[in-house]
């Protein structure tokens, strides 16, 4: 029977789990607890994939008082080997005579398996079946480990007519500083940052997770470019300590060789995707960065590149940092460009809707 100091310290060892937030990929994020007596005898968390795991970080600092003891858990323990050996066994040597796992793990080949190695050894076992209070913990994680596919969220900073440029092309800055900055720390939580060529042509972004206070950390910094057409002075191409470049392009283009010469020299990569017309397959590239083992992904592009994965039903979740300026025109770039919806009834809606202040703008965030 799960009681409310249970759910408590569920709370701590999730908040243990966030201090690793965007580090564990594929990995997800884990915490832990161990309580023996009323008192907190050990604690951790899931630092980063191929390191200790929370529930093994835990015991570890707990020692000889685990035995006892009941150990909090926000994803039931792995019962396989990967890159660490199982942590359930730990569990069951420890000592630990009682369980608390705040829900099942997403992943096909664990979910249920660890609760009943335990429950089948005689451990008691409580699983309290609720999501995570801090909303989306392990989303991009359910994402790509029952999919093979990374999580997809729209980033896009506009006016409040929907506008994400003058019809001139100018765009900086719309959002604040505040919410620019608050753009990295979304950067920092996820593994690769994606954007269309023509944003690169225009913008000249470096597309590095810069967020104030906080040690960076190198993403994968993708970008669409069918006809290979990225300058290879851009500025991507300046801080290698950034994280990779990754180009995806279509084969066959006039200078093909030649231009793909010049930016391999610049240290890019380019992936040939198949298919015909000017645009990439949105499908196509998310199913590469998931063999790659990218889990999470930042959509950052313009109208074009962002309306190719929101007609394709591949967008997530949607972060829009909405400034309160009128721009105005007809010939503006819009939010999203694309095909659009034809009915209303058709039209994606969000869900989980959720909306903060940012210096002057209005942070709105919600799932597809």
């Amino acid at each position: 029977m799960i009681d409310e100091r249970d759910l408590a310290y569920l709370d701590m060892a999730e908040a243990l789990a966030v201090q690793a937030l965007g580090r564990t990929s594929p990995n997800p994020h884990v915490g832990a607890v161990v309580v023996r007596r009323g008192r907190i005898v050990g604690t951790g968390f899931h630092e980063a994939a191929g390191r200790e795991h929370a529930e093994t970080a835990a015991l570890r600092r707990a020692g000889k008082n685990a035995r006892g003891a009941t150990l909090y858990l926000t994803l039931e323990p792995c019962v396989h080997w990967g890159r660490t050996p199982p942590c359930a066994e730990s569990v069951l040597t420890s000592g630990i005579v009682r369980a608390v796992i705040a829900g099942l793990d997403p992943n096909p080949v664990i979910r249920g398996r660890g609760v009943r190695f335990l429950r089948t050894a005689g451990l008691a076992v409580d699983v309290a079946g609720r999501p995570e209070r801090k909303s989306g913990l392990n989303e991009a994680h359910a994402r790509y480990i029952v999919d093979r596919r990374p999580f997809v969220t729209l980033k896009s900073a506009l006016s409040l007519d929907g506008k994400l440029a003058t019809r001139t092309g100018e765009s900086a800055w719309i959002s604040s500083l505040e919410a620019r900055r608050y753009a990295h720390f979304l950067r920092s939580e996820n593994d690769a940052v994606l954007v269309g060529a023509q944003t690169v042509r225009h913008d000249d972004p470096r597309l590095t997770v810069r967020p104030p206070g906080r040690r960076g950390k190198p993403v994968l910094r993708v970008v669409l470019d069918p006809g290979l057409r990225t300058p290879p002075e851009a500025r991507l191409f300046e801080d290698p300590s950034g994280g990779p470049v990754l180009l995806y392009a279509r084969a066959g283009n006039r200078d093909w060789e030649a231009r793909k010469a010049r930016l391999l020299r610049r240290g890019a990569e380019v992936a040939e995707l198949p298919g015909a017309g000017p645009r990439l397959d949105p499908r196509r590239v998310l199913s590469d960065l998931g063999s790659r083992e990218i889990a999470s992904l930042l959509v950052e592009g313009g109208g074009r590149t962002a309306a190719g994965f929101l007609d394709e039903g591949l967008v997530d979740k949607v972060v829009l940092a909405v400034a309160p300026m009128l721009i105005g025109g007809a010939d503006a770039v819009a939010l999203f460009a694309g095909r659009g919806t034809d009915r209303l009834a058709a039209a994606p809606r969000l869900s989980r809707v959720s909306s903060f202040r940012l210096g002057g703008d209005l942070i709105l965030e919600g799932y597809i």
